[in-house]
């Protein structure tokens, strides 16, 4: 069995925070980095088959449950489902999820430093943002990609900004905690920089929600003068850079403005905003027909197809092998099923980490603010892109509720989880 109590000196320790440093130091920078640091994971979960525990000590509480049951749920709902239409290829993205658990257990045994983990993360986000800077502004590419797709490298820099920000917690309370707050700030300003930098648009709407979940979990403590300075900083830095013509920030706004207006009015369509419309109006037609269990992938296209043809939405938009929309995707090809195991995914973790919103420990509370933070992003990415389609995003989620969960429980829970050893 597992026991909580881990020396330090525990080699096993050390792979974990070497490889979660490395999920964040390369995730964006390097092709397939987002893999790089799960997969070393995963190698070490082999290590607690052959693992000796002196002690009986560690159980599963009913949060760890729930966070297993989610992943299961979704990684087999998925992945049987795709599998029946498409083979054992049809299994490759919901099988991340699954191999998720294991990790989760090696890190609920032998949990990363702290320190390596905001570390890694701070350093992920300079550095996918510096890349896209670059793209950009020396380059000259129009929207910032790296090495994935332009709204995956986006959506991804964001969100590592966004961690960056809630690690402020751990840094304040650490014996450096000016030069780890300086390292934290620049990763959030640049990573969300790298969001720029790409004109990934989806990404932005959901920054009051993200907002509000890092005043849930530092504002309410903080000066009113701090907090009014924290806003017109926000408020300064979100003008200066739509104003800046370089950023192309403002283009990208003008542009969903102008789609949005052409399509209501019905001259254009076939815009990246009326495209999606299209495509979420042909998605509402195939959900009303095969609401339980959905049309499956290949159904989905075919039958989308028919409605381009039929003149039923856009021949364009009918074009598309998914709905640009997580869960309208998730309706339309897996039903009422497939948006269940959906909505666990996101909603079963914000549930388990909420409590640690308040927790009295500033280091616990970083994880739960980055535990909270993680689907309550990709909620927002989903809105307008099927963002766990790509291997990016579900390895990215997977991997990344396992090390941020199980650190969190860990610090949280473990005197809860913990029995005296049996003597003898």
């Amino acid at each position: 069995m597992l026991s909580p109590n881990v020396p330090r000196s525990e080699p096993l320790s050390h792979v974990t925070s070497l490889a979660v440093f490395l999920m964040g130091a390369l995730a964006l920078v390097v092709p397939s980095g987002y893999s790089i640091g799960p997969v070393l994971l995963l190698l070490a979960s082999a290590a607690l088959l052959f693992k000796r525990f002196k002690c009986s000590s560690f159980v599963l509480l009913p949060q760890d449950r729930w966070i297993i049951v989610a992943l299961v749920a979704y990684g087999l709902v998925v992945g049987v489902m795709s599998a029946v239409e498409l083979g054992s290829r049809g299994f490759d993205r919901p099988l991340r999820f699954l191999l998720a658990i294991p990790v989760l257990l090696l890190i609920l045994r032998y949990p990363p430093r702290l320190s390596w983990l905001w570390g890694g993360v701070a350093l992920g986000a300079i550095g996918a943002g510096s890349l896209a800077l670059w793209l950009k502004l020396v380059e000259g590419v129009a929207r910032a990609s790296g090495f994935l797709h332009a709204i995956q490298f986006g959506n991804l820099s964001m969100l590592m900004g966004v961690l960056c920000f809630a690690g402020l917690g751990w840094a304040v309370v650490q014996r450096q905690r000016h030069a780890w707050v300086a390292l934290l700030l620049l990763g959030a300003l640049i990573g969300m920089l790298g969001s720029v930098m790409s004109g990934s648009r989806g990404g932005w709407v959901g920054l009051p929600v993200v907002a509000y979940v890092l005043y849930r979990g530092y504002g309410r403590q903080l000066p009113m003068a701090i907090k009014a300075g924290a806003v017109g900083a926000a408020l300064a830095l979100v003008a200066t850079v739509y104003l800046l013509p370089q950023t192309g920030v403002q283009q990208r706004v003008e542009a969903a403005v102008s789609d949005i207006s052409h399509y209501v009015s019905g001259t254009e369509t076939d815009t990246s905003l009326g495209l999606r419309f299209e495509m979420w109006r042909g998605a509402a037609q195939l959900i009303a027909e095969r609401p339980l269990l959905g049309w499956g992938e290949a159904g989905y296209r075919e039958a989308l197809g028919e409605l381009g043809e039929q003149g039923a939405i856009s021949p364009v938009a009918a074009e598309f092998g998914h709905a640009h929309n997580e869960f309208i995707d998730a309706f339309a090809k897996r039903g009422l099923v497939g948006l269940a195991v959906l909505l666990m995914l996101y909603m079963i973790p914000m549930r388990v980490f909420a409590p640690g919103l308040s927790h009295p420990d500033l280091p616990t509370r970083s994880l739960a603010v980055a535990g909270t933070l993680l689907p309550v992003a990709f909620i927002d990415f989903g809105l307008s892109q099927t963002f766990l389609a790509h291997n990016s995003g579900a390895t990215f989620y997977a991997f990344w509720l396992a090390v941020l969960w199980g650190s969190y429980r860990r610090t949280a829970y473990s005197s809860a989880a913990t029995r005296p050893c049996a003597r003898g």
